[in-house]
């Protein structure tokens, strides 16, 4: 009898012993499952975050704002400001940002407008044709963003400048 109890308790042992090494496999799958799933969502993350900015109170006189498109212009969910000489005021990856303007067109001599502007984080440049010229200049162009790590994010714009 004390062999059969013996033979018994050592045949449990290594029947328990095989299924807890079984479920450690499968737990080992399972991490490296999540693993690649994370990689692929890291990599995705390369688009700049353009976000609608309240005319800034820091413009007292002269400007140019613009909009995604003329609806957006109308019902002022403007994307870009300048003070038309030294800042532009834009919301990028969720901070507003005041930036410096490196140049700037001579709108009145020609029909195009082009602006440069740089921070530590972004390059931006604005080219714009002349559509409309009443008390202020309307334009339509484009308005590239560039990052140090190579991203590039163009959009359309629709604004106007003037004193």
């Amino acid at each position: 009898m004390k062999y059969l109890i013996i033979f018994f308790s050592a045949f449990l042992l290594t029947a328990c012993k095989k299924d807890k090494e079984t479920v450690k496999d499968n737990a080992s799958a399972d991490s490296l499952t999540i693993t690649k799933d994370s990689a692929k969502t890291g990599a995705v993350s390369g688009k700049i975050q353009v976000d609608i900015i309240p005319f800034p109170k820091e413009i007292k006189e002269c400007s140019c704002y613009f909009a995604r498109n003329k609806a957006d212009f109308e019902a002022e969910k403007y994307i870009y400001a300048d003070d038309a000489g030294k800042t532009a005021y834009m919301k990028l990856d969720g901070k507003r940002l005041a930036m410096n303007l490196i140049s700037s067109s001579d709108m009145e001599v020609d029909e195009e407008l082009t602006k440069e502007i740089e921070s530590d984080n972004y390059k931006i440049s604005v080219r714009g044709k002349k559509i409309k010229s009443e008390e202020a200049l309307l334009f339509e162009g484009t308005l590239t963003i560039e990052k140090p790590d190579g991203t590039v994010e163009t959009i359309s714009i629709y604004g106007e400048c003037g004193c």
